[in-house]
């Protein structure tokens, strides 16, 4: 899972327009699992974003050396001493239907990220809004309550056409199934669990895509994938540690693709319900850290191409706090807590138990992931050492959030974090953010995180908002609402006839409109535009 507004870094789009660059072909992409709905505003997870964000822009983005840029947006001007945005809008952009893009889809898109029945986890970055004046059809004023640092980025939040949703119930809209955007590329057909085919938008507003189609292929085997790597099947894939260093190190892969390895801007962590008893505790939560080996987990899971982490940032990341050292790896000191929580092996099976309840719980994740899957048989194995037993379940990916998560009916989750350069986490943490749909759906609550997220979005001087930042990393490492694991690298590889990648701090994808195969190499048909 992840937070999406400004999450989707693999698919920004270049300011400079292609040159004398082939047109035709398709990318065709591996996905482990199948989008939940097309609709931005609802998607929480990353393979609908990462379609969504081909489909749909927002008024800003972030450019190859991660500054924010106009996108819908021509312009800006910062006013009122930084609590009004007024945002002057690009007069040549149409959504894929034809009709004229304008302020009025801006203000809709808003109305519909602070009505409280929509179900999207992004309503926090709205909230703050005092007003939204159309003042003409490209030119629009925010003003905010107070001062708020991640208002211009928030706007990276995708539009929605007015003219389509007005009136319509945005969950349960055909719309997620079939939508229209401004994007670069418009949404053609989607076969459930199979693919999502998208063509290139011959109208849009920076210039036509040198790409005909991109094809997401739902492949939830990462050694299919390998498969159908290996048999020219799909073009771009993530690839696990093992097939980074050692699978694709042969003469057909240094032939037919191209290796990289990036800062990944995601940690991995096991979550508990603390709704649940046994999790209330904050003594369990810790005794369950100490019991497992995180550098056992790069290591053996990762090959070491991760590090460890200890809070909810990534390690990249300005408000990431380094003072706070992971724990040592130390069973005895997990027994002795798990004591002082009054759990003990009352009756010598090995098992732990309080009150005649033994500590035995499931730990959920989904299906395709063989890294978590590795992951939690170690931590498995590290618990029973302790006296816990974790059972494993896996799920398909859109019953995992739709079933389990959006309806908090699980024990212990292994999940991750794709997250924005801005680290402002408010929607993740505050305890005002679990309704279902909602990114708090641990029911995490602490005073004093709420209002250092509060107070992190109201100053603007950097080390104050870092202050902030460092000491709820230091909290939530103690609380241990999560057990933060590891921050993998990101590990992929791109087929060798796509021409005008260049790799940048943001990532790679950022020009993918530019992205170009010459004529003689291309292997898939042209389409109709």
């Amino acid at each position: 899972m992840i937070k999406l507004s400004l999450l989707v870094i693999a698919f920004f789009i270049s300011l400079t327009p292609a040159l004398s660059q082939d047109h035709g072909d398709a990318l065709v992409s591996a996905s482990i699992a199948d989008s939940r709905t097309l609709n931005p505003i609802l998607a929480s997870d990353t393979a609908s974003s990462e379609v969504a964000g081909l489909i749909f822009n927002g008024l800003v983005k972030y450019d190859k050396e991660i500054n924010l840029t106009p996108d819908l947006a021509e312009s800006w001007e910062i006013k009122e001493g930084g609590l009004a945005i007024i945002f002057h809008l690009k007069k040549n952009v149409r959504w894929h239907d034809g009709y004229p893009f304008s302020a009025a889809d801006v203000a809709f898109t808003y109305q519909k990220l602070i009505d409280p029945k929509v179900k999207t986890p992004y309503s926090g970055d709205f909230e703050r809004v005092r007003s939204l004046e159309v003042i003409d059809d490209y030119t629009l004023k925010v003003v905010y309550k107070e001062p708020f640092v991640p208002a211009l980025s928030s706007w990276g939040m995708s539009i929605l056409p007015k003219h389509i949703l007005e009136g319509q119930d945005l969950n349960t809209s055909s719309f997620s199934r079939n939508p229209v955007g401004t994007g670069p590329f418009k949404f053609k057909r989607w076969r459930s669990q199979e693919k999502i085919e998208l063509v290139a938008n011959p109208d849009y507003f920076q210039h036509r895509p040198n790409l005909d189609r991109y094809i997401f292929r739902v492949i939830s085997d990462e050694s299919t994938i390998f498969l159908e790597l290996q048999a020219q099947g799909v073009d771009s894939a993530g690839l696990s540690p093992l097939q980074y260093l050692r699978q694709t190190d042969t003469a057909f892969f240094r032939r037919y693709y191209r290796k990289f390895k990036l800062s990944s801007f995601v940690y991995t962590y096991l979550a508990y319900n603390l709704r649940d008893e046994k999790f209330t505790d904050k003594r369990v939560r810790q005794a369950l850290n100490y019991a497992v080996d995180k550098e056992e987990l790069i290591k053996m899971v990762f090959l070491g191409l991760g590090q460890p982490i200890t809070g909810p940032f990534y390690p990249e990341s300005w408000a990431y706090n380094h003072n706070v050292k992971p724990i040592n790896f130390d069973p005895d000191k997990a027994r002795q807590l798990l004591k002082e929580a009054g759990w003990s092996d009352a009756d010598g099976d090995g098992v732990l138990e309080k009150n005649g309840e033994k500590f035995i719980f499931t730990l959920i994740t989904n299906q395709g992931n063989e890294e978590r899957l590795k992951s939690a048989q170690i931590i498995q194995l590290r618990l029973k050492d302790v006296g816990v037993v974790m059972k494993i379940k896996v799920v398909e990916w859109s019953v995992f959030l739709s079933e389990y998560i959006n309806k908090r009916k699980f024990e212990a989750v292994l999940l991750g974090w794709s997250l924005p350069r801005e680290p402002d986490n408010y929607d993740i943490w505050h305890s005002s953010k679990t309704r279902e749909g909602e990114f708090n759906f641990i029911g995490y609550r602490n005073d004093e995180v709420d209002r250092l997220l509060t107070e992190g979005r109201r100053v603007f001087d950097q080390a104050r908002r870092k202050a902030c930042y460092n000491r709820i990393h230091e909290i939530l490492y103690d609380e241990q609402p999560y057990m933060f694991l590891y921050a993998p690298d990101s590990l992929f590889v791109i087929h060798s006839r796509f021409q005008g990648i260049k790799q940048e701090p943001i990532g790679i994808g950022y020009n993918l409109i530019d992205w170009w195969v010459p004529k003689k190499e291309q292997r898939y048909s042209r389409v109709t535009e």
